[in-house]
């Protein structure tokens, strides 16, 4: 049975699941199977047809919707096939001794069964907390530390903090060294883990950390700034599917990854000619180097032990993003299994981003310049004190970036108030009176399906060498085949210009260079953890920056299905160890994407935003400059300046 296309707002076959369509998955399965009363549906999302049926996919054809659920009851994990339109169960099953994403739910009922404890209620206050209502508890996943007597739960390890009333900042004062093992199965305190107080005399941090701007000095100098488009966007929205200059792609999202993009084409002479299948930032790892007891536990996977979709803001006009916006809703399942609408979870709109090409004729006194335009398509995620913007721009020349921003509020602890600012061993930075913040890093992976004009692929590795006698001057950029998944693992090499290449393997240009993509690192950065370490074994996609794996429609999450709890090597690390063949195959490229965060004063007490990115650059994909038809912008090169200084 097919889907009827008058009938419902789905028109691509990669579009995200519609709350009907949640709500028809959901009622399939309790019809057919044995849910129990205290179940938890932690994912209802879009059981992505094969890549086949995509390829020959035309708009107007019929086509069959699925879903795929993750639920947890008894203290088990299932997964469960739904045929929507079938109206069909097609099958569940166990999957033993893992442990889904914590959701929103369980963070809420965690934090107050903390509060609530007479235990922590009686270290806290050894602590000067007085008022337990105005504390804060941040349930982080206790993967890897987790006591052995209660080893075989479902646990988090609460971080707590106080405020000194409701609107205050909630980091600001940390209550050190006290923590709470909590099930989230019973949804109650299993252990107190209490470190001793840091200073007797001084048990708090004395001071607040406001950033709100009725409770800041505003400066009056910074003038408004607009944007304004009086003929409108650039961009044409039809569903799901997005058309901007020569690109078009489908706008996807699960509650896990958040953003993804489907089906990503570039119009070459009139051919939309394929780029990706399917792109999406698949892991985070979030490693904190301090070595104290009481920090050097932190360690979260934000994506597979959270689900950073499910953390998704609702994006304001104005303020995350300025122009003419385009915002998309998004649908997503609660733990109840009923559909919930999150709107403007994603916004796209245009933005200038300086010269885009430019050539002055100074013979002629002549200059042509085209500015860089590039569509932005972003969604912004709170995990507790972070906040995470995914930003993907599309250039009109063909290149694509994709972007990390970071800010927030650094995750900190507390020392004693005479301790010194030089004697932090290079392992935290003192931001305020008696408040620490530790050095840590955040990994991101980024799994690229390219399919470089419908056809196998192979990838290369490219860098700089020297050529001719010792006297010479001459270098190339020397390409080698990656033939297999263990070759293919790799670090960046900037000092030698080393990127990676994913070429077709039966299409060429107009002068016989394979038609492909570069992928060009920007900065990055190693994990200097210990290889045998929690987080080397747990997230073993940080032991390189970039991979290349054979396809595999089960291969989706850089640290596997199930990262929360999991203390063994899952996922891409495992995948390669198969060793297949890359060359004429389709190809996965896995991009780990790492910043460093040594924490500055300047940080507190919200961080300015951390900036990483790499670009997908089009290489013998096309025959020219593609940008060369941009028409130039009008230059407003006079002013009235009678206007200067006037009120």
């Amino acid at each position: 049975m097919a889907v009827d296309l008058e009938e419902t707002d789905v028109a691509h076959p990669l579009d995200p699941l519609t709350t009907e369509e949640i709500s028809a998955a959901v009622d399939i399965l309790e019809s057919e199977w044995g849910v129990a009363d205290d179940v938890v549906y932690h994912n209802v999302v879009l059981d992505e047809p094969e890549k086949e049926f995509v390829r020959s996919f035309e708009s107007g054809d019929h086509f069959d919707r699925e879903a795929f659920i993750v639920v947890r009851q008894d203290g088990e994990t299932y997964e469960a096939t739904v045929s929507i339109t079938g109206k069909e169960l097609l099958g569940v099953e166990h999957v033993e001794d893992v442990q889904p994403a914590i959701t929103p739910p369980e963070v809420d009922q965690a934090e107050q069964a903390v509060i609530n404890d007479p235990e922590w209620q009686e270290a806290a206050a050894k602590r000067g907390v007085e008022n337990f209502d105005l504390a804060i508890v941040d349930p982080w996943p206790a993967s890897g530390f987790e006591p052995d007597s209660h080893a075989d739960r479902r646990l988090v390890r609460g971080i707590s903090w106080i405020r000194t009333e409701e609107a205050d900042n909630g980091y600001a004062r940390p209550i050190e060294g006290l923590f709470a093992f909590v099930d989230l199965d019973e949804m109650e305190v299993v252990k107190i883990e209490d470190n001793g107080v840091v200073d007797e005399d001084s048990p708090l941090p004395p001071e607040d950390a406001d950033f709100r701007a009725d409770r800041v000095a505003t400066r009056d100098d910074f003038k408004h700034l607009d944007v304004v488009q009086p003929e409108g966007p650039s961009f044409e929205v039809s569903g799901q599917t997005v058309e901007w200059l020569d690109w078009e792609f489908q706008v996807g999202w699960t509650p896990r990854e958040g953003l993804v993009f489907h089906d990503v084409t570039f119009e070459d002479e009139g051919e939309n000619r394929k780029v990706l299948h399917r792109a999406s930032a698949s892991e985070m790892a979030v490693p904190y180097g301090d070595s104290d007891p009481n920090h050097s536990w932190k360690e979260a996977f934000d994506i597979g032990e959270f689900h950073v979709g499910r953390m998704a803001n609702v994006l304001t006009e104005g303020c995350d993003c300025l122009g003419e916006m385009h915002y998309f809703d998004v649908a997503m399942n609660d733990t109840n299994g009923d559909p919930k609408t999150l709107p403007n979870a994603i916004c796209m709109h245009e933005e200038d981003d300086g010269v885009l090409w430019k050539h002055t004729e100074w013979r002629k006194e002549h200059t042509e310049v085209r500015r860089r335009r590039r569509l932005v398509v972003s969604f912004i995620a709170t995990v507790y004190n972070y906040d995470y913007g995914f930003y993907w721009y599309f250039y009109p020349d063909g290149s694509i970036e994709g972007e990390v921003r970071l800010t927030g509020i650094d995750s900190n602890g507390m020392v004693p108030a005479d301790e010194d600012a030089t004697d932090t061993n290079g392992e935290y930075e003192l931001v305020a009176p008696q408040v620490k913040t530790s050095i840590h890093q955040h990994h991101f992976n980024f799994r690229l399906d390219f399919d470089i004009d419908d056809t196998p692929n192979r990838v290369k590795e490219v860098h700089n060498e020297p050529v001719g006698s010792e006297r010479k001057k001459g270098f190339k950029a020397k390409e080698t085949v990656l033939e297999t998944e263990t070759e293919a693992r790799d670090d960046i090499d900037p000092l030698n210009g080393k990127y990676w290449r994913v070429e077709s393997t039966e299409t060429t240009n107009s002068y016989g260079r394979p038609c492909g993509y570069k992928l060009e690192p920007h900065t990055n950065v190693n994990s200097p953890a210990r290889p045998t370490s929690s987080t080397k074994k747990r997230a073993g996609f940080i032991q390189n920056n970039f991979w290349a794996t054979q396809y595999d429609e089960n291969e989706q999450f850089a640290a596997g299905d199930y990262p929360n709890q999991n203390d063994e090597t899952t996922g891409l690390a495992e995948w390669a160890e198969q060793d297949r063949d890359l060359d004429g195959e389709d190809v996965v490229c896995w991009y780990t994407l790492g910043v460093n965060h040594v924490t500055r004063a300047e940080d507190w007490p919200v961080l300015p935003v951390e900036v990483a990115s790499f670009t997908l650059k089009p290489e013998g994909f096309l025959d020219s400059n593609p940008a060369i038809s941009l028409p130039p912008e009008p230059c407003h090169t006079e002013h009235d300046l009678t206007s200067v200084g006037d009120d």
